[in-house]
């Protein structure tokens, strides 16, 4: 996770957002391969391992075990759309270095294509597949509650098919900056509120935040 983005993340409890300290560990230039994140607001502290922040869970030192609920999320019984870096890029509407870009669930992929075509912006990659690696550009998170992002920090979102879920779809629309584009990567979805479409067609949504 890029040491940066820590200023960009909450606390995924139900309190108001405050920001996280971090304590590090190992660390691989501006990428934190280990350490710690804690919440000043409730006290919980959530685990950096070989570069994933891990928020899913009880949090350290609370009673439970973990539990991955990822099973329990409807999955699209579709096949990914066939949409390119160049044409993401465009449906996104991006220009210039800067900021960050919200990649959730399978769409965590695009984030090598993208990086690509668009430098200087660092993507941030929520409950990625296991195949998705950290990477200078990429920055990993973990957690089934919500986007443990504050919001309105993301200049782009991007949701794969397996997180179309209305209760995801509200929380890229919130991380998201007024005026900014969200891509969902299927048609059959209908628009969070405050959400504006702009496209629906060749599998994806494409929206903008009120």
């Amino acid at each position: 996770m890029h040491i940066e983005l820590t200023e960009m993340l909450r606390c995924p409890e139900a309190h108001e957002e405050g920001f996280l300290v971090m304590s590090t560990g190992e660390m691989l230039g501006r990428m934190v391969r280990s350490g710690m994140l804690g919440c000043p607001v409730c006290g919980k502290e959530y685990p950096i391992v070989r570069g994933v922040a891990h928020f899913s869970g009880k949090g350290k030192g609370e009673a439970g075990n973990e539990q991955d609920d990822r099973a329990t999320i409807p999955v699209s019984r579709f096949p990914s759309p066939a949409v390119d870096a160049a044409t993401l890029q465009a449906l996104l509407d991006l220009s210039g270095p800067g900021g960050y870009v919200l990649l959730l669930g399978s769409a965590a992929r695009h984030a090598v294509g993208l990086a690509g075509l668009m430098g200087g912006i660092h993507f941030v990659g929520v409950n990625a597949p296991d195949d998705v690696e950290e990477l200078p550009v990429l920055s990993l998170l973990a957690c089934e509650a919500m986007i443990p992002l504050r919001q309105t920090v993301a200049r782009a979102a991007v949701v794969g098919r397996d997180r179309l879920g209305a209760r995801w779809l509200a929380e890229a629309r919130r991380v998201l900056l007024p005026g900014r584009r969200l891509v969902i990567e299927s048609e059959s979805v209908t628009a969070p509120p405050g959400l504006t479409q702009l496209a629906l067609g060749h599998g994806l949504f494409v929206g903008e935040r009120r």
